[in-house]
């Protein structure tokens, strides 16, 4: 079978098996784009399936991908375990307030118990959304969620600084812990109603070598059995740009049963070695949002990149390190896939 004729949900089979695929997934995380097209903001929109729906029903039938972003929302394991969302006066999540502090490493006071948080609203409205497009949809798009991962989201629970910034160091292994089983809950729900593909997204990771690192990897692998159970494929997506250093890459080989997808700060693709694929198949990229600017990065600098990083490094998943913005150049999306499809 030629490469071109592989369909997504193929390629997510030979994935599962531990098997390269002959082509990459290219899977942009497109969904903030939907509350422009329903000219709603982005507040209202997230908490509204019909709208969600009928919009990403759009965003296929203009963005070419091998997937549907059926939801995503940074704060919505907050929001599950009883966290308030803070919005800037722009209609952007600044922030999450707990309804109580964290003491002594612990987890603050009066949250939901990670067996609720996934009966939540915010997790209902998600689901939803996957079971109506599982139900519409008729070709071979894979539909894909995302949610915070263990360490994140445990940095998050122990502390954050003043302006939002998410220090790695203030995640205890209980927070860690506590994450993983809301993690797992909520990711079993989303698995049940129809996702194909599971972005767990670190935003922080912890330190190489160390205990709380250890107790990460132990709970990422339990969310990743979970989703495997389901024959869903999980995707770790790591958007720390401190995770191309030496100590995090080999941090990153140690995980298993995934797809590690790496971004960078250089305002490039992520770099893979030349027959990568042989070495690990689970090997992706999460491409910096500036690419999809066209006024922030020249087309044709992104474009040379990115055919040195397909020929040489043969990525199983090529991703974007976040949501790409409402105002997305949805020319310079369609033109990624036009080179993955030439390459």
């Amino acid at each position: 079978m030629m490469a071109e004729d592989y369909t997504p949900r193929q390629i997510v089979k030979d994935l599962l098996q531990g098997t390269a695929p002959p082509r990459p997934l290219f899977l942009p995380i497109v969904f903030s784009l939907g509350a422009r097209i329903e000219n709603m903001p982005l507040r209202s929109f997230l908490t509204n399936p019909t709208k969600i729906t009928n919009s990403l029903r759009q965003i296929r039938g203009r963005v070419k991908s091998d997937g549907i972003t059926c939801y995503y929302d940074p704060f919505l394991e907050a929001q599950a375990l009883g966290g308030a969302v803070e919005w800037e006066s722009g209609d952007q999540p600044r922030g999450v307030r707990w309804p109580g502090p964290a003491v002594n490493g612990e987890v603050p006071v009066g949250l939901r118990s990670p067996e609720d948080s996934a009966k939540s609203s915010s997790v209902n409205t998600a689901a939803e959304v996957i079971r109506r497009l599982k139900s519409l949809m008729r070709d071979d798009s894979l539909l894909t969620v995302c949610l915070t991962g263990p360490f994140t989201l445990g940095a998050l629970l122990s502390n954050a600084d003043a302006d939002g910034e998410l220090r790695a160091d203030d995640a205890s292994s209980f927070a860690v812990a506590f994450s993983a089983a809301a993690i797992a809950r909520i990711a079993s729900v989303f698995a049940e109603a129809g996702a194909n593909l599971i972005f767990i997204r670190e935003d922080v990771l912890p330190a190489p070598s160390t205990e709380v690192f250890s107790d990460w990897n132990s709970s990422l692998s339990s969310t990743v059995n979970i989703i495997r159970f389901y024959e869903a494929l999980p995707i770790l997506l790591v958007t720390d740009p401190s995770a191309g250093n030496a100590n995090c890459s080999e941090m990153l080989s140690q995980i298993r049963d995934c797809v590690v997808c790496r971004a960078n700060d250089g305002g490039q693709p992520a770099r893979l070695p030349a027959g990568a694929e042989k070495e690990n198949p689970a090997r992706g990229v999460a491409l910096p949002l500036e690419l999809f600017n066209s006024q922030e990065f020249p087309a044709e600098a992104s474009d040379e990149a990115l055919r040195r990083m397909i020929s040489n490094g043969h990525p199983a998943v090529i991703t974007t390190a976040g949501d790409v913005a409402a105002a997305v150049d949805v020319k310079r999306l369609n033109k990624i896939w036009e080179l993955l499809h030439c390459s």
